[in-house]
């Protein structure tokens, strides 16, 4: 049985003033639109239909928060780049994310990456507004299922190439499980060693 069986939808949040109180610890999950992050977020936490996905990109309008624990969270941000959602909702997305950072309870960004496209200046700039002197970012490259095991191979070597020393960076695919537990591993990890654990 998961650890995170119990997990749950605590609340989706337009306005700072909507989240949790700043306690505890959450891991936020971030991507470009349609890179597949509601999938790993579910797929990590072996919980079908937790967090909610489709073909659209832009399906996550909202910062969607999920327990994981006592006092312990998922954080799912709205996916950046291209997304079928009017430019006004979008521009709101900016100060509502910026709040989020300065949250002392957020410990790490699990930033979602479509294995395809590889690292853009996009994810780059995310991995920079996480502030990783004081988070762990750990990257995965999500449907790796569609790719050959050399494509693969190539993917992952020119993420490392490509990522700051600091961020971790596997192959995944919620599809057919490659890498699920590796990612469960890892944040895992970052729940127990903020724990003290």
């Amino acid at each position: 049985m998961s650890r995170f069986s119990a997990a749950s939808f605590l609340l989706s949040a337009a306005d700072p003033g909507q989240f949790p109180p700043d306690c505890g610890l959450e891991i936020a999950f971030a991507g470009r639109s349609n890179a597949g992050k509601s999938s790993a977020i579910n797929a990590i936490l072996a919980r079908r239909g937790l967090a909610r996905s489709g073909k659209t990109p832009g399906q996550t309008r909202l910062v969607n928060f999920f327990g994981v624990g006592p006092e312990r969270r998922v954080v799912d941000l709205p996916g950046y780049g291209y997304a079928r959602v009017p430019e006004r909702e979008r521009s709101q997305w900016g100060p509502l994310i910026e709040r989020l950072r300065e949250r002392a309870s957020l410990a790490g960004l699990f930033l979602i990456v479509d294995a395809r496209r590889g690292i853009s200046e996009s994810d780059l700039a995310l991995i920079a507004w996480a502030d990783p002197a004081r988070r762990a970012i750990h990257v995965l490259l999500s449907k790796a299922d569609k790719l050959t095991r050399r494509e693969a191979s190539a993917a992952l070597r020119e993420a490392r190439h490509g990522l700051p020393a600091h961020a971790s960076v596997q192959l995944f695919s919620a599809v057919d499980g490659t890498g699920v537990a590796e990612a469960q591993r890892a944040f895992t990890q970052l729940l127990d060693q903020r724990e003290g654990k």
